[in-house]
C-alpha cells in the first residue's frame, strides 16, 4: 500500500485513487478484529454492569477470563480463516464465517462454564455476558466489513460518476425506466443516470429508481452548470415529430448533449452499449413511414426477375435491399461504378445468401451491352436508378449528362418495352420541375420519353417515374458533406442563407419506388408529400449544435454564392401540373405535359448526336426546345435563354 501511496505521491499522478489502494495483508485484518473483540469485551462489560450492578464475574483474576474468551474467538477466527478474504470484495460466506466462528466461541466458553458449575458448584461468568458479548462481538465483526466495503463502493462510484456522462432520462413511462435500469446496471456504459425530466409537474417530489424527477420548467429556468448535468437520453419512437422538435430546441439551447437510445422491444435484439448515439439530424427530419402494401409488392417479385440500373448508388442499393428481402428469381445489379458495385455484391452475398444475384459493370448508354441482359433474363421489373446527378459537375458536362440521363433512360426504356417487360420504374428527381439547371433539365426530357412510350402501338409495358426530393445521406447530399466539415473543424460552406430544400430518407425514397411500381397503371409521374421544406442555414446550425459546438464561435458559417444552375427553392410540380389522389394520401399523381413518342424521339435523337459531338452549347439549346420551361440560373448558358 505504501508504494502505491508513494507512487501517487511522488509520480506523474498527483491524485491518489482509493478504489486502486492494494489490499491490505491478512495479518492487519487479524490485529483489527481482535481489537473489535476487546472493544466487544469491555463493551459488554459495561452494559452487564450497568444492568445487573453487581458481580457477573465469579473468579479471582477477571484478565484471565478476559484473555481466554478473546484466545478462544481468535482460535476459531484463524480455523475458519475470516480474516484471509479480501473485505471490500466480502460475500455471504465471508459472513457466514464470522457468524460460525462467533458462535463457535459462545458454545466453548459456555460450555467451559457448565463443566466448572458441576465441578465447583458454580459458574466463572454469567451466561447473558457471553451471549451479549456474542452479539456485540459479531456486529462489530460484521459491520467493520460492511463499512469497508461500501467505502470502496462509494469510491469508485464516485470515480465513475465523474468520468461518465451525467444524463436525464427523458419520459417516466415504462420505456424509459427500462432503459434507465439497462443503464444502471451495465457499469461498462459512459452514462451516470441522475435523473428523469418530464412535462409533468406533480411528480416535483416523487422519485424513481432512486433518482430524482426533474419538471421542464426546471431545466427552462437554469443554466446547465447550475443542472450539473452533461446531457439527456430520449426514445425517439415515443414522441411525435413536434414533440422531440420542442425538446431538442430546449436541449440545444441549454448546450445539453442528446443522445437517442432503441425502444424497448429494439433492445432485446440488439448490443444495448453500441445502440446509444448521438442524435443526428437525421432524426430530427424524419417522418412517418409511407405505409407499405407488402402483399402486392411480394407478388410483384416474388419468383420474378428484376433488373435495377445504378445499383450500386444511394437510391438503387437500397432498392436492391429491399427487393431481396421478397425472394425473387434473380435480381441483376448494373452499375458503371466498379468499386460500389464490388461492394454492394459483398454486402448481398452475406445478408441475402438464398437469393440470387448478378452483378453487371456496363453503362447504361451502351445498347449493345445491355439487350443481351434482356435477351438473357425475361426480366418482369426494371428500376432505371442509374443516372448523373450532381448539378455543377453537369452543368460543366452536358453532354455527358445527356448521354447518361436521357439516351440512357431511352435505352432502358425501349428495351423495356421490346422485351415485354411488365413493368418499369424510373427514379426522377424534384430538380425536373422548373429547372434552371442541366441536370434537372436532362431528367425532365428523360420523363418525357418515358411517359411517351406509353401510348406507343403495340407496347404493353407499364412506364411509371417517381419524382422526389433530397435523399438523407446519399451520395454527396448535403448532410455528409457538413458532417466532414464539421468534424475537421468547419467552416461550414452554404452557398445562400435563404436557400431551402426538401428531404427524405433513403428507406422512404425507395419504398415510395417500390409503392409507385405497385400501384401504377402506366405513364403516371408519382410525387411523394415531403412535408415542410427546410431552410438549409437552420438545419447547419443544428447539426453543428448536435455536435457539440456553437454555430459561428466554435464553427464558422460561410457562404459560397449559388453554384451554376443551382436555384433556391425546389418544386415537386410545374406551374401547370395538376395532382390527383391516390389510396395512399402520402402519394399524388402529377398531371404534367407530356409529347407525342415521335417528337421527343426526334428530339432525343438531335440531342445524342450534338453529345456524342461533344458540342455543349448545341446540347444545351436542344435541352430547352425539349423542355420549353428550362430557364438557366447563375450559369453562362443563361444567354441562350435571351
Amino acid at each position: 500500500m505504501y508504494n502505491s501511496f508513494r507512487k501517487k505521491m511522488f509520480g506523474g499522478d498527483n491524485v491518489v485513487n482509493l478504489s486502486d489502494v492494494r489490499y491490505l495483508p491478512r495479518w492487519i485484518i487479524l490485529v483489527i478484529d481482535i481489537i473489535i473483540l476487546i472493544i466487544s469485551l469491555f463493551l459488554s462489560t459495561y452494559i452487564i454492569e450497568k444492568i445487573t450492578r453487581s458481580e457477573f464475574i465469579y473468579h479471582n483474576d477477571k484478565i484471565i477470563i478476559f484473555a481466554g474468551v478473546i484466545f478462544s474467538n481468535v482460535m476459531f477466527m484463524y480455523i475458519f480463516k475470516t480474516y484471509a478474504g479480501i473485505i471490500r470484495h466480502s460475500t455471504f460466506i465471508d459472513l457466514f464465517k464470522l457468524l460460525i466462528s462467533c458462535f463457535c466461541t459462545l458454545f466453548l466458553v459456555g460450555s467451559a462454564n457448565i463443566i466448572c458449575e458441576w465441578v465447583t458448584g458454580k459458574e466463572f461468568i454469567i451466561n447473558p455476558f457471553l451471549i451479549l458479548y456474542f452479539i456485540i462481538s459479531f456486529m462489530g465483526l460484521f459491520l467493520f466489513r460492511l463499512y469497508v466495503k461500501e467505502f470502496f463502493h462509494i469510491v469508485r462510484e464516485y470515480r465513475r460518476s465523474t468520468l461518465k456522462k451525467r444524463i436525464l432520462v427523458l419520459g417516466i413511462d415504462e420505456q424509459s425506466i427500462a432503459i434507465a435500469r439497462a443503464i444502471l446496471d451495465n457499469p461498462s456504459l459512459p452514462y451516470h443516470v441522475v435523473g428523469f425530466l418530464t412535462q409533468r409537474t406533480d411528480s416535483k417530489r416523487a422519485y424513481l429508481l432512486g433518482k430524482p424527477i426533474f419538471a421542464k420548467e426546471k431545466i427552462e429556468e437554469n443554466a446547465k452548470e447550475e443542472l450539473l448535468i452533461d446531457g439527456v437520453i430520449i426514445i425517439k419512437e415515443m414522441m411525435s415529430k413536434d414533440e422531440m422538435n420542442s425538446w431538442v430546441n430546449l436541449f440545444l439551447e441549454k448546450d445539453l448533449n442528446i443522445f437517442k437510445a432503441p425502444s424497448v422491444q429494439k433492445l432485446r435484439d440488439s448490443d444495448f452499449a453500441g445502440s446509444i448515439r448521438n442524435l443526428q439530424i437525421e432524426d430530427l427530419l424524419n417522418r412517418k413511414p409511407i405505409k407499405i402494401e407488402n402483399e402486392e409488392i411480394k407478388r410483384r417479385h416474388f419468383n420474378k426477375n428484376i433488373l435495377v440500373t445504378g445499383g450500386a448508388g444511394s437510391i438503387g442499393s437500397e432498392i436492391v435491399r429491399q427487393v431481396a428481402q421478397f425472394n425473387p428469381s434473380l435480381i441483376v445489379v448494373l452499375d458503371q461504378a466498379e468499386t460500389p458495385l464490388y461492394d454492394i455484391e459483398l454486402e448481398m452475398k452475406e445478408k441475402f445468401p438464398h437469393v440470387r444475384f448478378k452483378f453487371v459493370l456496363a453503362d447504361v448508354s451502351n445498347r449493345h451491352r445491355i439487350e443481351p441482359l434482356f435477351q438473357a433474363y425475361n426480366f418482369s421489373m426494371v428500376y432505371h436508378a442509374a443516372a448523373y446527378k450532381h448539378v455543377p459537375l453537369v452543368e460543366e458536362n452536358p453532354h455527358e449528362g445527356i448521354l447518361v440521363n436521357v439516351l440512357g433512360s431511352k435505352i432502358i426504356a425501349t428495351l423495356s418495352s421490346k422485351y415485354k417487360v411488365n413493368r418499369f420504374v424510373m427514379i426522377s428527381t424534384d430538380k425536373a420541375v422548373n429547372p434552371t439547371n442541366v441536370m434537372g433539365a436532362s431528367k425532365r426530357a428523360a420523363e418525357l420519353f418515358v411517359q411517351s412510350l406509353q401510348n406507343v402501338e403495340g407496347n404493353t409495358t407499364k412506364f411509371i417515374t417517381t419524382r422526389f426530393g433530397n435523399v438523407l445521406g446519399s451520395n454527396g447530399s448535403v448532410i455528409p458533406h457538413f458532417k466532414r466539415q464539421i468534424e475537421a473543424g468547419g467552416p461550414v460552406t452554404i452557398t445562400h442563407p435563404d436557400i431551402v430544400r426538401y428531404f427524405m430518407t433513403i428507406p422512404e425514397a425507395c419504398e415510395l419506388v417500390l409503392q409507385a411500381g405497385t400501384m401504377g397503371q402506366g405513364g403516371e409521374i408519382f410525387v411523394f408529400d415531403m412535408g415542410e421544406p427546410v431552410k438549409i442555414l437552420d438545419l447547419a446550425r443544428r447539426m453543428i449544435k448536435l455536435s457539440g459546438f456553437e454555430p459561428n464561435i466554435d464553427i464558422k458559417i460561410i457562404y459560397t454564392g449559388l453554384r451554376p444552375g443551382e436555384k433556391l427553392y425546389e418544386e415537386l410540380l410545374s406551374d401547370d401540373a395538376k395532382t390527383l389522389p391516390t389510396h395512399n394520401e402520402k402519394i399524388m399523381i402529377s398531371k404534367d405535359p407530356t409529347m407525342e413518342f415521335l417528337e421527343i424521339e426526334t428530339l432525343v435523337n438531335s440531342i445524342t448526336k450534338a453529345s456524342l459531338r461533344m458540342d455543349k452549347v448545341e446540347v444545351v439549346k436542344l435541352l430547352k426546345i425539349i423542355v420549353p420551361e428550362f430557364r438557366s440560373n447563375n450559369s453562362i448558358y443563361e444567354v441562350l435563354d435571351k
